[in-house]
């Protein structure tokens, strides 16, 4: 029998209700009534305000009004909105051949920000290649640890390596948010976790810095602060289904 790599994770203090407690959450709010007749406006919304956070996240803040008037031509925040659209269509390729999803999310989201010869490919380091290729391991059948744990660790672990050219964090929030797509916790991609890290930049920063140590104590700082991120995601989505 093979031991899950990530199960341990489930063990350390205060992780695993954390989880639940996220888990719930979300359940609730994808059960908002708004969802069965509006749910195109409100997915709308939400990859809005997540594309608009990713940005910000990656070193470029804008005005979330005027990302939606159109007139924002910052390259970044364009690539970001072309992440977020482009989700739903790569749910189904993300458990199937991650590495690469992760490429193509890089060309959307680094189009006129680095070289056209680098979009799509990560760096040649054989370090960053074996632990893209344990990732890739991972989500594509690799753990049956909670979604929200899966997602917390392909985002921290990419934000770690940064293995693309360019705005590289907006690639690892996507593939975060495919995680949770494609293994039905939010199979909509109404979860804007952008947002939720944003709302907590500091403790993002620190934490995603804290997980790259590799360190027990480290990971639990990340996981605690991806579950609060995602709580964060669902009290945004009940708002803006209240505000339809």
């Amino acid at each position: 029998m093979t031991t899950d790599p990530l199960a341990p994770l489930l063990a350390l203090a205060d992780i695993a209700p954390a989880v639940e407690h996220a888990r719930d959450r979300v359940d609730q709010a994808l059960r908002h009534r708004a969802l069965r007749r509006q749910g195109g406006q409100v997915a709308a919304e939400l990859s809005l305000r997540s594309a608009v956070a990713s940005a910000a996240l990656e070193g470029y803040p804008h005005d979330r009004e005027a990302v939606r008037a159109g007139t924002v031509t910052d390259p970044v925040l364009q690539g970001a909105l072309r992440v977020a659209g482009a989700l739903p269509g790569l749910t189904d390729l993300w458990p199937k051949a991650p590495r690469q999803a992760l490429a193509k999310l890089h060309v959307l989201a680094a189009r006129d920000v680095v070289p056209a010869d680098a979009l799509g490919r990560p760096t040649a380091d054989p370090v960053v290649g074996t632990r893209l290729d344990g990732l890739a391991a991972l989500v594509a059948g690799g753990t049956r640890v909670p979604p929200l744990v899966l997602a917390a660790v392909v985002h921290g672990e990419l934000l770690a390596l940064r293995p693309f050219a360019g705005p590289s964090g907006i690639v690892a929030r996507a593939a975060a948010r495919l995680t949770l797509m494609s293994t039905g916790l939010d199979p909509r991609g109404l979860l804007a976790v952008e947002v939720g890290h944003q709302d907590r930049e500091p403790e993002y920063v620190g934490a995603a810095g804290a997980f790259a140590t590799g360190t027990p104590d480290g990971i639990r700082s990340w996981l605690r602060h991806y579950t609060a991120a995602v709580e964060v995601a669902a009290t945004q989505l009940t708002e803006v289904g209240d505000s339809l």
